[in-house]
Formats: C-alpha cells, structure tokens, sequence
C-alpha cells in the first residue's frame, strides 16, 4: 500500500510517499480502509520530531483519520466489518490501510462524511474539552468568549459550540472573508486583527470589562495580549501555538488579576503519554465525542472542508494549513472517497 512514512524527523515538505506493508490487526486492534485524513499544525510537529511525543522510526504520518472497517482483532466488540468509523489514533493515517487500538476508534453517525468525521474527532472533540471540562474553560450562558484563529478547524469549533453553550463570542481573524464566516458561524462580535488592535476592541466591545474565557491555539503575543483584556477571574485555555511562539506566561498579571491558565493536550486522554492512561479515560473520550456527535445529529455543528486533496498532495495541503490560507478542514482523500470526489490519487 501507498503511505506517507517518517524515515527521520524533518521537516514536512521533505517527507515522501512510498510503499508500505500492510498492517495486520492484532489484539484489540481494528483495521480499516482509509477514506479520509485530517490535515493540521499538529502533524508538521509530529513528523519533524517537535510534537510532545515521538513516535518510533520509521513510521507513517497522520493520526486524524476515517475510514470503513476490514477486520477486527481479538478481543474487539465494539466494531464489525463494513462499520463507518473515525478516530485519533498513535499514528499510521497517511495511508490506503491502517489499524488502530479499538479504543481509539468511534462509530460516526449515518449522515456523517469521512472528511467531516476527521474534524469531529479531532478538532471538535478539542474544542469540545477546553470549552466543557470543568477543571479547563467550563463556559456557562452568559460568559464572553473570546476565541482566536476562528476560521481554523479547532478555531471554527469553538466559535460554533460557544453559542451552543450560551456564551457571547468574540471571534478574531485575518481577512474580510475570514470575517464573513465567523459572523456565518454564530460569532457575535469579530475582529479583523490585521486592522485594529483586538485587546482594544475586546475591552471596547465589553464596555472596559474583558472577556471571561479565551481561546487560544495560536500563542504568541496572542497570548500575552488576551491577558491584557481579561475580566478578573478569567481562563483563558493554550492549546496550541500556531504562531510558533510559545509565551512567557507574566505571573504578575495572573496574581493582580486571578486569572486562571489551564493548558489542554487532548492527546493525552488518548494515549500520548509515556503512561497510556487511554483506557482509564476511555468512559470521559467516549462521552465527550458522543456529546459532539449529538450536537451534529441535531444540526447544531457544521464542519465546513476548505480543500480537498489526494494523498499524493500532502505536502501540498500541510503546507495550505501553515500558510494559514485554509478556512475550514483540510482533507486527503483515499480509495472510494477519493473516486467519490474525484480527486485523484
């Protein structure tokens, strides 16, 4: 089979596809057919040996996945043959096959498509924790939500579960289309951060009071700025820093004002720690992709796909995602969902 595999940690464009031996299921595991992968910041870290973990070399890249299920280890009883299934999984999506543990996998609703699913699982079920969890964000009705690189897929997610949960969201974006569709998204106030200074406008929008709770994948003076407009008592939650700055938190800010910094890493529930705590949190993962499923089902979440690309053009669509030119998901497509849209290999 064709895979996008890491011989050594380097940068994404330098990467190649080759052939790959197909991977058998072993106990607990699934195999399926992949039909769509997920494309984010996240996998140029992981493939150059930046991300909080490393995989073993070699490897195949990609870990935001869909696909139709072929074969069911020992041990599996959530999954049969011909199952529509998506996931956040170690690594292995880059490719026509792949297998993952069944605990990482989850059945997708009828009316879902793979390459919505490769959101839902991933940059949803982000979004979803840091705005939910009690212990991160917890956003009650009433609460202004300041949410940064908005028309990104973590950034779109939140704009969207954001009303859902009741908050007056401010969204911050580059472009007048960018804002356009953060204002389609539910977005009650957006700010084109190319054109004005948005802790002003944050604070001239809150009559002088700040914002209860920021979201932040993009770090930075992002970062340090979203402290500056603020209410007391606020949280603002890093999960991840698009900019390529990781800021140097002023706990002098923190003190005066009681903010709360509450960091997520939702690769940990799923496994990405040297202890696997996969299984420990599988009840809290299952509930927290069943809550966004329901949303889905009940039209409240739309996933939008910016671009679709073949697996021959990864390079093509990380490099889409870097540029911060993608507004919405971008997906490779293979095998039938390929054919299906015509996108080629």
């Amino acid at each position: 089979m064709r895979a996008v595999v890491v011989e050594e940690f380097k940068p994404y464009d330098q990467h190649e596809i080759r052939e790959w031996p197909s991977p058998e299921a072993g106990p607990r595991q699934v195999k399926f057919r992949t039909q769509a992968i997920g494309v984010s910041f996240a996998e140029s870290l992981l493939v150059s040996g930046q991300y909080q973990r490393r995989p073993p070399l070699p490897f195949v890249a990609g870990f935001e996945v869909a696909g139709i299920v072929t074969e069911c280890g020992e041990g599996v009883t959530r999954f049969r043959p011909g199952d529509r299934v998506c996931g956040l999984i170690d690594w292995g999506a880059m490719a026509e096959e792949a297998v993952a543990l069944e605990v990482s996998l989850h059945k997708m609703p009828d009316a879902m498509s793979f390459g919505e699913a490769t959101a839902i699982a991933s940059s949803y079920a982000t979004s979803a924790a840091a705005l939910t969890w009690p212990h991160l964000l917890n956003v009650q009705a009433g609460d202004w939500l300041l949410v940064h690189g908005a028309t990104g897929g973590v950034g779109m997610a939140a704009v969207e579960m954001g009303k859902i949960l009741g908050a007056k969201v401010i969204a911050t974006a580059g472009s007048p289309e960018k804002i356009a569709l953060t204002q389609a998204r539910g977005a009650d106030h957006s700010i084109n951060y190319r054109e004005q200074d948005f802790r002003d406008a944050v604070l001239e929008i809150t009559d002088g009071r700040g914002v209860d709770k920021v979201y932040d994948p993009v770090g930075g003076d992002v970062f340090m700025q979203s402290l500056r407009c603020m209410a007391p008592e606020g949280r603002i939650c890093p999960i991840g820093f698009a900019s390529g700055t990781f800021p140097q938190i002023p706990a002098n800010i923190l003190l005066v004002k009681n903010l709360t910094v509450c960091g997520l890493n939702l690769g940990y529930y799923f496994g990405w720690s040297p202890d696997d705590k996969r299984y420990e949190y599988e009840g809290l993962t299952r509930g927290l992709v069943g809550q966004v499923f329901d949303w889905y089902e009940a039209g409240h979440l739309a996933p939008p796909i910016d671009k679709v690309f073949p697996l021959s053009q990864f390079r093509e669509a990380l490099g889409r995602v870097l540029a911060r030119e993608s507004i919405g998901r971008v997906v490779l497509a293979v095998n039938e969902e390929a054919e299906r849209l015509g996108v080629g290999a």
